[in-house]
């Protein structure tokens, strides 16, 4: 995909997708904050210490010990602030009844707040359409699950390719994929990839980490997912700034190359 972040913000037409390119060309940022932390007041500091650098904040809503309806309000009030977007990193995976219902209900209300969620694709189409039907009236995007960075994961690249067609079928509402690599060069799919650290490795549960470098120049992702490399930096701040740079340089360094071998 040649196009830059610009160039393709201004060719989608998904409401989702246009703000999130937007955000990454003004801010110079492609770095989404896995904030997976268990205290309101931890995240809403940490947003306060890294927000004007990334471009999506990742939560997982349901670990929060001390959750109340005002800290979604309290979300949005700061991703207005600070220019991002709220993806909450819920994992859809049951039929399209079920989905509807955990997606617009229950104490957490998802759809209410969240500009992006995800999903499995194993229950087949069903969950796209279940989720869509409350999503898209909101102007949500959906992410599907096409690949994952644990080690020893089930997922085979028929699965991602279903992911893809499946996301082509449903583009009014699927916005792209939680994914290790680029998997379509279609530019109305934007592609976040978890597990970025400054060094190569992997954790005792199997969580593999990849540089931003290789995910951004190698593998053409768009967003790097970044969790412990700034939440539990002791200077979050300077941490978050050198992922931003990071990442944005290896942008950078892809969209020249790939523009030089095309003249």
């Amino acid at each position: 995909m040649k196009m830059t972040y610009k160039e393709r913000a201004l060719r989608v037409t998904h409401p989702v997708t246009k703000k999130l390119l937007e955000y990454m060309e003004s801010k110079k940022t492609n770095i989404g904050l896995a904030a997976d932390l268990s205290s309101q007041e931890e995240i809403i500091s940490l947003i306060h210490k890294v927000g004007e650098h990334i471009c999506v904040l990742k939560t997982h809503i349901d670990i929060i010990e001390n959750f109340d309806p005002s800290f979604t309000k309290r979300l949005q009030h700061l991703a207005e602030q600070f220019g991002f977007l709220l993806f909450e990193d819920r994992k859809f995976a049951d039929i399209g009844h079920t989905v509807l219902q955990q997606y617009q209900g229950g104490m957490y209300r998802i759809s209410e707040w969240a500009d992006l969620v995800n999903a499995h694709i194993l229950p087949g189409p069903g969950i796209v359409e279940g989720l869509k039907k409350v999503g898209i009236e909101r102007e949500r995007g959906l992410l599907l699950l096409a690949e994952m960075s644990s080690a020893g994961n089930f997922i085979t690249p028929q699965y991602t390719q279903s992911a893809v067609e499946l996301a082509m079928e449903h583009a009014d509402f699927v916005v792209g994929f939680i994914s290790q690599q680029q998997i379509t060069e279609d530019p109305r799919f934007v592609h976040l990839t978890p597990g970025i650290q400054f060094q190569d490795t992997q954790d005792v549960l199997g969580q593999r980490y990849i540089t931003p470098e290789i995910a951004i120049h190698m593998h053409r992702t768009d967003i790097l997912l970044v969790g412990r490399g700034i939440y539990r930096s002791t200077t979050p701040k300077e941490d978050a700034i050198r992922y931003q740079q990071a990442g944005w340089n290896a942008y950078l360094s892809r969209i020249t190359q790939r523009r030089c071998i095309s003249l």
